[in-house]
């Protein structure tokens, strides 16, 4: 019988804070602001966003986001915003997350970056707290990201150094990937090489190998996406870009529908991830921007085992590869791996 997949314990890595909000949450805040948006009920404004984000490349998907990072302002938005992010993740079976978000996009009202990301530690660890009130228990660390096209991203990186104790567990580059390779922050990649801060890049999803290449040559540790390396694989035998990434088992941060969406992937059915899985890749399942893409993690598996053909103990592999990648230090890792590991094997022993 197949696994209940909600309920199987699940790890996500790769989750945008200003793609997640809850539509009523934002019709709300807009309200509040006098600000418009392009639907007035919940149902309406759900609709529209994933329709705006399956125009099919990453430029237009991006456009989105000027409404969702207009409402993300103010320090109780934002606390707002990731208390709701953190419940709704582990209403959906999430035992760890990864939720990451630009600092300076978070400006425009008059905020210092500093107020942005403490707003957000306390919206994590208010969520945290309500999650468990409900029996969810959940962990939670963000990612802080530089904009590839904008010029604050050593600030950024200076904040991932500051708040590293302090709930922050990595930082990323995000944002229109062709045109703007990593190269543009290298004095940001270099602070963090120094103080040993985890990377996650951007990459392999808008632009092909050379940004994969990109990416590793400031030091990635995980790729935000990376689907396109399997570009640089040739029947079975990989370039050499392709085969670092493999042998390494440097993780890709797959997220399967919004892939469809950004124009990365065809479709579900014919998404890299199956086969980039079966040549040996480290690959996990994510959800991008959940209001965005309309999606769970959840959803995410079902539609691999529904559309690509993917087992139950695929996805097992695939949530343990993610527990193990986690950006957390080795004793809470290896527990999180185990309790992956205990919790998909005794749903998949059931009769």
């Amino acid at each position: 019988m197949p696994v209940d997949l909600r309920a199987a314990p699940k790890v996500l890595l790769h989750d945008h804070l200003d793609g997640g909000l809850r539509p009523a949450t934002l019709l709300e805040l807009a309200d509040a602001e006098g600000r418009t948006l392009p639907a007035a009920d919940e149902a309406g404004l759900a609709a529209w966003f994933v329709t705006a984000a399956t125009a099919g490349t990453l430029e237009r998907y991006l456009e989105t986001f000027e409404h969702t990072v207009a409402a993300l302002q103010t320090e109780a938005a934002l606390e707002r915003v990731a208390a709701e992010a953190v419940v709704d993740l582990a209403s959906d079976g999430v035992v760890h997350a990864e939720i990451r978000y630009a600092p300076d996009l978070c400006t425009a009202g008059g905020l210092v970056v500093e107020a942005v990301v403490e707003a957000v530690q306390a919206g994590l660890d208010r969520g945290v707290a309500e999650a468990r009130a409900a029996g969810h228990d959940i962990g939670v660390g963000h990612l802080l990201c530089g904009m590839r096209q904008g010029e604050r991203t050593l600030e950024a990186a200076r904040l991932a150094v500051a708040y590293r104790d302090r709930g922050v567990v990595g930082f990323d580059i995000a944002g229109p990937e062709a045109g703007f390779p990593p190269s543009r922050h290298a004095e940001a990649f270099a602070l963090l090489r120094r103080e040993l801060v985890p990377v996650t890049v951007h990459a392999g999803e808008a632009a092909g190998v050379d940004s994969v290449a990109g990416a590793l040559d400031v030091g990635a540790l995980r790729l935000g996406h990376g689907v396109r390396v399997l570009e640089d694989v040739t029947g079975e035998r990989a370039g050499r870009v392709a085969a670092w990434v493999r042998d390494r088992q440097i993780t890709l941060e797959c997220s399967p529908t919004s892939n469809v969406h950004t124009g990365a992937s065809p479709s579900i059915g014919g998404h890299q991830i199956t086969e980039l899985r079966r040549l040996g890749f480290a690959v996990t399942v994510n959800t991008d921007n959940r209001l965005v893409s309309g999606t769970t993690t959840t959803r995410e598996m079902q539609r691999l085992r529904d559309e690509a053909g993917w087992a139950d103990t695929d996805l097992r592999a695939a949530s343990l590869t993610a527990a193990e990648a986690a950006f957390l230090p080795w004793p809470q890792r290896a527990a999180l791996v185990e309790r992956v590991r205990h919790g998909w094997d005794e749903l998949l022993a059931r009769p």
